[in-house]
């Protein structure tokens, strides 16, 4: 990685970090003249053009990069010469996922498709931080090659996805005809075609009204770059949710409440955000319900127990209908609360 525009970048081969890592190179880097009041991600980019800027900003956020010894994990700051700097750059990560022996329960199953109740804690398909341990690594050792080349490398057959923390039904294709049937469905989000999709979710505090529907545009938050938010200028988004029980807390005053969403767009994060929106953010939501975790104090104490055991949001697909992409006959599931979350639900509704 030696940039002939430059002579002081050097790379030494075969240099591990202190951890150890193996087959990680360390590039050290000492700026000069020509560097002088440059951002350090652009003097990066310039004299290791075999990273991409994406590779380059991961590396600063994991640390991977000392100035003096110190790790810099922002490349906005100039820099000036003389500096030392040191890049432990790792191996790359492989371009497919591999079959892995993860347990699944398979709710329906044929040539065409696969059903799965996902359970929550378990990432659907890999990403930065997440290379493996995935359902898609789980769905390859399942289902064998039939998988390979469908809806991309890192994402064979994969048409929708939950969040890590959210639990419930999923449906994967298993071959391109069934992959391309299936999506069209997800991109129509039932507007006009046949798919179902139901969620059942815990929030805080008691919507006035017994039913509505949200309709606030989605965007990556402005400065929180892992959240989003209700933006203008966002992607539509819209919610329609139905209230169907009420928790008081101990005193007999009205806490909690459990909502049955129903979702017409696929936004990242859509009804934790709408829900939060609209005052009502959901039980466990450590990220849009930060405001409201006092409200826990008013739970009974068993009920005060069980969410905090839950370690998450109290989100759950509970309901998945959709047109068999090869017979045309129409096909619904349902999967009752996990044992956390209906745990949670007696003891809200007991006032303990």
């Amino acid at each position: 990685m030696r940039s002939p525009a430059h002579e002081p970048f050097e790379e030494m081969e075969d240099t591990a970090p202190e951890d150890g890592e193996e087959g990680t190179v360390r590039v050290d880097i000492t700026t000069g003249p020509d560097d002088e009041g440059l951002r350090l991600d652009r003097a990066l980019a310039r004299h290791l053009p075999e990273l991409s800027r994406t590779r380059l900003q991961a590396l600063l956020a994991q640390g991977r990069l000392t100035r003096d010894g110190r790790p810099v994990i922002s490349g906005s700051g100039r820099i000036a010469a003389g500096e030392h700097y040191v890049l432990s750059v790792p191996p790359p990560e492989p371009a497919a996922p591999v079959p892995q022996e993860i347990p699944l329960v398979i709710v329906h199953e044929d040539a065409d498709l696969i059903v799965i109740d996902k359970p929550a804690g378990l990432v659907v398909h890999p990403a930065p931080g997440n290379p493996d341990g995935t359902l898609v690594n789980a769905l390859l050792f399942h289902c064998g090659d039939s998988l390979s080349g469908i809806g991309g490398v890192r994402r064979p057959g994969i048409v929708h996805r939950l969040d890590k923390d959210t639990s419930g039904l999923l449906v994967v294709a298993k071959n391109d005809a069934a992959h391309r049937a299936l999506a069209a469905q997800f991109a129509d989000h039932g507007r006009s075609g046949p798919l179902e999709r139901a969620y059942v979710a815990f929030v805080w505090g008691v919507p006035a009204r017994p039913s509505g529907t949200v309709d606030a545009p989605i965007d990556r938050h402005p400065v929180a770059r892992d959240r989003m938010a209700v933006r203008e200028g966002g992607r539509f988004a819209l919610t329609h949710w139905r209230r169907e029980a009420v928790y008081d807390d101990p005193a007999g005053a009205p806490v909690a409440a459990r909502v049955e969403c129903r979702l017409e767009t696929g936004r990242t994060h859509q009804i934790r955000v709408h829900m939060a929106h609209i005052g009502h953010p959901l039980l466990g939501d450590t990220v849009y319900g930060v405001g409201h975790r006092t409200k826990a104090n008013r739970l009974g104490p068993e009920a005060r127990t069980h969410l905090e055991n839950l370690g998450r949001q109290a989100l759950h697909a509970a309901r998945l209908g959709f047109e068999h992409p090869a017979t045309g006959a129409f096909m619904s599931f349902e999967s009752p609360l996990p044992p956390e979350l209906a745990a949670l639900e007696t003891a809200l509704a007991s006032g303990r």
